[in-house]
């Protein structure tokens, strides 16, 4: 397993801060993506996400969404081509 990027460093940065006493993991999946579209051959441009976090209950799954990409800010959509999110609250199943 590879160390991290700079991109996947900046976007566990960002979450950290933004998301405090959150549980997640940042999985860079762009080898999968190889040669495929939206693969800008920097090897960071495909990444999932599961994160757990108490602010999360009360809101749906869009609301989550949201709020991850506003912590991301430009990120998505300029320098990471695709990013799949799966948030929930603690004690969310599933």
């Amino acid at each position: 397993m590879s160390s991290p990027g700079p991109v996947q460093k900046e976007m566990e940065s960002l979450l950290a801060a933004a998301f405090p006493g959150a549980d997640f993991i940042l999985s860079n999946d762009s080898a999968k993506h190889h040669g495929h579209a939206g693969d800008d051959g920097s090897g960071e441009s495909h990444f999932s996400l599961s994160i757990e976090w108490a602010g999360f209950a009360g809101l749906n799954r869009v609301a989550r969404q949201r709020a991850v990409n506003k912590a991301l800010g430009d990120l998505p959509g300029q320098r990471v081509h695709a990013l799949a999110i799966r948030a929930t609250a603690p004690g969310e199943g599933g």
